[in-house]
């Protein structure tokens, strides 16, 4: 049952129809996934097409990802199909803007990560795509090489380790990914063109689920909505004048919402942005105090609950931001040669540290700047490890779509034998060449392995393993 101080609240909210959301909230949801087209260049069919996202695509009821070997090459990702909506705003409001930073200041797991990384990628090429061209752009569109840069933040470590794991499958390799208190930030001031804070909060758009319902009390909500506000103040000076905040909840609560976000703009003097919404999209235009927000509600919308707005930092003057230490990391060119043949790497980005080749996602004193402000993690693409003169390749290589195929021999797996390198099991030497391969299923690279000859060792990452069994009848995805 839903909470009756929820319902009691929704009942007083004039934008919300509250008979028609209890009603949905009590129903079976959906699933939706964001298609990589970067790694994906097919026609998409079979799925309804999520109205303000080219990528995203409507899936009947629950699926089930883990068994899924196109999952876990990046291929897709399963983001909730209302919370793609901030893609569609970021391509609006940046539309014709280059070399822009971008900071997800609560990036884990990484839906919202990943599709910035992905727009960054294009940025120009599709800006403002998905609204007024009926059914968007066809599906498998190509991305040209971007120039942006997106930094990923999380504070907690395990879910920092979750959100790096998920970047690296997208494998677009432009991307840094920090574990920091949003309070660091402070220290990179007017560095940032644009901050997305999907804030923290009472979850009452996920009350399908429910241990969402069992969570949630109305301190709790009161708690998230000073929290919000304490991170976004926090990070606000990293954002430069004339820059633009998109925040967002997954909750209907006027004081995490509009209220919030009313305050912030009264403390900044900053100004509230519009979007273009599709027609028919079901999308609920919300005002406050002089801002607009967006709501997307069940029974309305067919994703979950959610909730965001923007703001554009007052003009000013615009800080000129000093590079990083020079001596910090240099760009080298023995790595260039080394894995020149084997992707297609910026030659000013390629470094070498302790044998290691390192594609970063940025120039060398701009991460340096960065490093010495907030915790890296992951810094772009780990290309591989010199030993005795030789490349050894790292996972982060086979998943980045920068690598140049043909480099390597490559073997095609079967599903089970794809599920099984998944799972860390053996597979056996005598189909496949010797020496170091790239495992591919269905044409999209898994990973490499070593082929010895008696035995093969499995490169995919010990902590990524997947546990669950095999079920011959598994339905994938695409």
């Amino acid at each position: 049952m839903l909470p009756a101080e929820f319902l009691k609240r929704i009942g007083e909210q004039s934008y919300i129809d509250a008979p028609g959301l209890e009603e949905a909230l009590n129903q079976p949801g959906g699933s939706s996934v964001r298609v990589n087209p970067q790694k994906w260049p097919h026609p998409v069919s079979g799925y309804e097409r999520v109205a303000w996202e080219p990528d995203g695509y409507y899936l009947p009821g629950k699926r089930p990802f883990t068994l899924d070997p196109l999952f876990h090459a990046g291929v897709y990702y399963p983001q909730e199909s209302s919370s793609m909506f901030t893609g569609e705003l970021f391509r609006q409001l940046t539309s014709g803007m280059t070399g822009l930073r971008v900071l997800d200041l609560c990036g884990a797991p990484g839906g919202k990560a990943t599709h910035l990384s992905a727009l960054l990628a294009g940025h120009g090429m599709i800006a403002g795509g998905g609204l007024g061209d009926g059914d968007g752009l066809p599906a498998g569109h190509p991305l040209p090489a971007g120039d942006g840069l997106l930094v990923a933040n999380e504070v907690i470590r395990a879910r920092a380790a979750v959100l790096a794991e998920n970047i690296t499958k997208w494998g677009i390799g432009n991307t840094i990914v920090t574990q920091s208190d949003p309070a660091r930030f402070a220290a990179m001031e007017g560095f940032f063109d644009v901050i997305v804070a999907d804030a923290p909060c009472s979850g009452e758009g996920m009350f399908r689920s429910a241990g969402a319902v069992r969570e949630w009390s109305g301190q709790n909500a009161r708690l998230c909505s000073e929290r919000q506000r304490r991170i976004v103040m926090e990070a606000w000076p990293a954002l430069k004048a004339g820059g633009i905040l998109i925040y967002s909840t997954c909750t209907f609560n006027p004081a995490e919402n509009e209220e919030n976000i009313s305050r912030i703009m009264e403390t900044t003097g900053a100004e509230s942005l519009t979007a273009d919404l599709p027609d028919g999209g079901g999308v609920i235009p919300i005002s406050h105090k002089g801002i607009t927000g967006y709501g997307f509600h069940p029974g309305k919308v067919k994703g979950e609950g959610f909730f965001i707005a923007a703001l554009r930092k007052p003009a000013g003057h615009v800080r000129a931001i000093r590079d990083g230490r020079r001596g910090a990391l240099k760009a080298s060119a023995s790595a260039f040669e080394k894995t020149e043949s084997l992707a297609a790497f910026d030659r000013e980005r390629l470094v070498m540290a302790e044998n290691k080749i390192i594609a970063l996602a940025a120039d060398p004193h701009i991460f340096s700047y960065i490093t010495e402000r907030v915790t890296v993690i992951k810094s772009g693409t780990m290309i591989g490890e010199m030993k005795n003169n030789d490349l050894v390749p790292a996972h982060d290589l086979a998943m980045s779509v920068r690598q140049r195929r043909g480099a390597w021999p490559e073997y095609e797996l079967t599903r089970d034998e794809a599920v099984a390198f998944l799972r860390l099991e053996q597979l056996p030497a005598a189909i496949m060449s010797t020496g170091r391969v790239l495992v591919c299923y269905r044409g999209v690279p898994m990973g490499f392995v070593n082929n010895l000859g008696s035995r093969v060792n499995n490169g995919y990452p010990q902590s990524w393993r997947i546990r669950m069994e095999n079920q011959p009848g598994f339905r994938e995805i695409l």
